[in-house]
């Protein structure tokens, strides 16, 4: 699907379909039409408003309803679509628009449309905002994931072309640009959502290593790949440990994006890939252990932001590092009650074999440092406890650093891809105490969460070090099962607003 924005007049737009806004009035004879509504419906001799008296459009924030050949109008046909009450309008209004838009131009099945939205100023945020949530959610209701299936639904989408449309007489130059980052940003959400939906016996550690080849011929990266005798002869006990029981050989990428000044030290995203996790030797209940295959959405978050970055020639520095694995019962699994050696010269009691996520981080972790990072951040699905605290709609966030954390916070919040921040607090570290070890890799059931980003916390202590918990945001359970792609959206925004950069 192809994006641009232009100036253009709505009763000269030459289109398939023509989107326009209402706002929900009183009565349906008194719905506010958006300036660009109002300016076609001149050119109609109030055709539009004629449909709205009649009461053909509820003015409900995502309603709509299509006229075909006005007169007055160059456009086939118009779609009006409701915006809701004008002071209850909201981001996440914007947001249900859009989507309701894209479904609704997905069922009418025309190959290219103008829309008149993305002009609407909504508090706190700009021009470049409305792009990108636009774009972002039009991909997002295009995705489909079916390549695995002998028989399709139907015909892909007929929808190739989109054109955000201004009234104005110019388009402002950072307009072009946010449209730039909003499409590569969609690509890297979209390689994100793939890669967590493909099953386990596709999607493996040598498949994630091999879908950071294709990147790094692609965008002319710099790419590493560990093999098991490189992590076993740098002394990376807690991630080998994972490996044991499972046959498929473990990875761990390190794909170097260099955009910015050679002087600027890079940021380094640290996702979690553990392909599927059985839980090992504690194994877990049989249902809904499907979804396990999304263990790896930190991993997938991960090359997504990478390609996002690349592909929109981001002046910034990035580095994304990848432990992948397969977690597995088996003869020679790791059992509860062994004790490992990290990386980082530490020792860890393994008391639980599903808590494997933080034993793969913590060596990639200290692995990180040799890149003299000015920041890393690592992104995993970690704890079942997360979604518990936050439910699906915000990422867990922690950090060691309260400027890195409000930086997190202000990226999600500008990509609309939110986090909460949650305590670190050194008291906490209490519940990893061991008999036999450094620490456990568990600390029980209260604040597992938490305990979990302790535990990660211990091997990032000379870094400017975030934890992201993706657990309850990463993929759908139920009817609409499936990877969502985040955080690459917030990922995308913090590494440009923390090079100061933006896209090519």
């Amino acid at each position: 699907m192809k994006f641009s924005i232009r100036a253009l007049a709505p009763e000269r737009a030459k289109t398939a379909c023509l989107v326009l806004g209402v706002f929900k009035g009183t009565t349906p004879a008194q719905s506010e039409l958006t300036p660009a509504a109002r300016r076609a419906d001149r050119a109609a001799r109030g055709a539009l408003r004629a449909v709205l008296a009649k009461g053909d459009l509820s003015g409900r924030a995502g309603s709509t309803t299509l006229l075909r050949q006005v007169t007055g109008l160059a456009a086939e046909r118009v779609m009006l679509v409701g915006l809701g009450a004008k002071d209850e309008f909201t981001e996440n209004s914007y947001r249900d628009v859009i989507r309701s838009v894209a479904n609704a131009l997905k069922e009418l099945g025309v190959r290219e449309a103008t829309v008149y939205l993305v002009g609407h100023k909504l508090p706190a945020h700009d021009l470049a905002w409305n792009l990108r949530q636009a774009t972002l959610g039009l991909r997002d209701a295009f995705y489909a994931f079916d390549q695995l299936k002998t028989e399709k639904k139907g015909p892909p989408p007929a929808l190739a072309e989109i054109t955000f449309a201004l009234p104005a007489a110019a388009v402002p130059a950072a307009a072009g640009r946010a449209l730039r980052e909003a499409e590569a940003t969609a690509d890297g959400v979209a390689l994100a959502r793939t890669l967590g939906n493909l099953p386990s016996n596709i999607c493996t550690p040598g498949y994630l290593a091999d879908e950071a080849k294709k990147l790094a011929r692609q965008y002319k990266l710099r790419l590493e790949v560990l093999e098991r005798r490189d992590m076993e002869r740098l002394g990376m006990g807690a991630l080998v440990s994972v490996t044991k029981g499972s046959h498929q050989p473990p990875k761990l990428i390190a794909l170097h994006y260099a955009g910015g000044a050679k002087s600027k030290k890079p940021v380094v995203l640290v996702g979690k890939g553990v392909t599927f996790d059985t839980g090992g030797i504690s194994l877990k209940p049989g249902a809904e252990m499907d979804e396990m295959k999304f263990d790896m959405s930190g991993a997938a978050s991960v090359l997504g932001t990478v390609r996002a970055l690349a592909g929109m020639k981001a002046p910034v520095n990035v580095i994304g590092v990848v432990p992948a694995v397969e977690n597995m019962p088996g003869g020679g699994a790791s059992k509860p009650g062994d004790v490992v050696t990290t990386m980082s010269g530490q020792t860890v009691e393994i008391l639980n074999t599903d808590a494997e996520g933080r034993l793969i981080l913590c060596d990639a972790l200290t692995y990180a440092e040799r890149y003299k990072p000015d920041v890393i951040v690592d992104i995993a699905t970690l704890t079942g406890a997360c979604v518990i605290a936050l439910g699906h709609v915000v990422s867990g966030l922690f950090a060691n650093d309260q400027k890195l954390a409000d930086a997190l916070r202000a990226a999600g919040d500008d990509a609309w891809d939110r986090v909460w921040q949650m305590p670190l607090h050194e008291d906490y570290q209490e519940q990893l105490r061991s008999n036999f070890a450094d620490m456990a890799n568990i600390g029980g059931r209260p604040a597992g969460s938490v305990t979990a980003a302790s535990f990660l916390a211990r091997f990032a202590r000379k870094q400017r070090w975030a934890h992201l918990d993706i657990a309850g945001v990463a993929y759908k359970s139920g009817r609409e099962k499936g990877s969502t792609g985040r955080p690459v959206p917030l990922l995308v925004r913090f590494a440009l607003r923390h090079a100061g950069g933006r896209a090519a």
